[in-house]
């Protein structure tokens, strides 16, 4: 809606004023609180088909500290997307669906024993309702508890579909919290199902796939966009799916704020053709993960994953 039609509202602050949770409406993008596109703040799931969650937690990074502010610097960025769907989709999500921003999950940091079940409980009321969660993190451990909270809705293990520079699966004990072994733990206790779940982009070394199919960095830039979108399909077919997309799948020249970042990655063009190539399939959950704004500049990086997770969720739009 442009800002001189009549019924627009002439006022900042969208998250709180707007009178349609539906569509998109000219806001300037230097002002006005921010919520991820501008949706509405609320913490009612009533109507509601997807909830944009941030989970600010980094006390499981290994390198560098931050991504505990990544939930707020997406969002910030997010705001230069918000005045219109994503350009390459024919359905505008916002547009289509009762899109939230429920703000973000408290845990008490003093605690970190208990802050894996305080994201899962956060997490349950949404699977319950059965509205799909946009989560943005946050260090990559996250992914572990929500679909812990998804599991307990769903009849059959989880397929994953994993963007990353590292596997995630190193073999390691319960219950250490650290964002490089949770996909591990989750094959291991029956969460996700590695044989119908696939991993892309790997630029680490890990011998042991623990039956999730990897195609590394190598084979991806070898073979291109169109097979990986032919082999995601292969591996998942109709299962239930999360989405899981550390920013650190991007190359540091695309993304420079991250904790591990990973030379010899993949442009921000091709993650997105990427996530194009996602709709059809049947997703169940998303995050968007591993943002460190002290290490970004210019918000390269936040804006990546902002529209990173704009285009995810298109993608759920598209779903069927």
């Amino acid at each position: 809606m442009p800002a001189d039609d009549p019924a627009h509202p002439k006022t900042c602050d969208l998250a709180f004023t707007r009178t349609s949770p539906y569509g998109s409406i000219a806001e300037p993008t230097y002002s006005g609180t921010l919520s991820f596109l501008r949706r509405r703040y609320s913490k009612e799931l009533a109507g509601v088909d997807v909830a944009v969650v941030g989970v600010p937690f980094d006390l499981a990074t290994t390198n560098r500290p931050g991504t505990r502010l990544g939930p707020r610097a997406i969002r910030a960025a997010s705001a230069s997307l918000a005045w219109c769907g994503p350009y390459a989709w024919e359905v505008d999500p916002c547009e289509a669906f009762n899109i939230i921003d429920w703000g973000d999950v408290w845990f008490d940091q003093g605690r970190p024993e208990r802050i894996p079940d305080t994201i899962e409980a956060a997490f349950t009321p949404f699977a319950a309702a059965k509205v799909t969660t946009l989560a943005l993190g946050g260090d990559h451990f996250i992914s572990y508890p929500i679909l812990r909270a998804l599991r307990g809705q769903q009849p059959q293990p989880i397929a994953l579909v994993h963007f990353d520079a590292h596997s995630d699966t190193w073999a390691d004990a319960q219950p250490r919290i650290d964002h490089g072994s949770m996909f591990f733990h989750a094959a291991r206790n029956g969460i996700v199902d590695p044989g119908s779940s696939i991993q892309l982009g790997m630029r680490t070394r890990n011998d042991q796939t623990h039956g999730f199919e990897v195609r590394d960095a190598r084979w991806l830039h070898r073979e291109g966009v169109d097979a990986a979108i032919a082999a995601i399909h292969a591996r998942v077919g109709q299962r239930a799916c999360y989405i899981s997309f550390d920013v650190d799948f991007l190359d540091p020249a695309y993304a420079p704020g991250t904790g591990t970042p990973v030379v010899g990655g993949f442009s921000t063009h091709q993650a997105l053709m990427l996530i194009r190539g996602l709709a059809g399939l049947n997703i169940i959950g998303m995050d968007v993960v591993e943002v460190s704004p002290p290490f970004d500049h210019s918000e390269i990086t936040a804006l990546a994953a902002a529209s990173v997770g704009q285009e995810l969720l298109a993608a759920f739009a598209a779903r069927s």
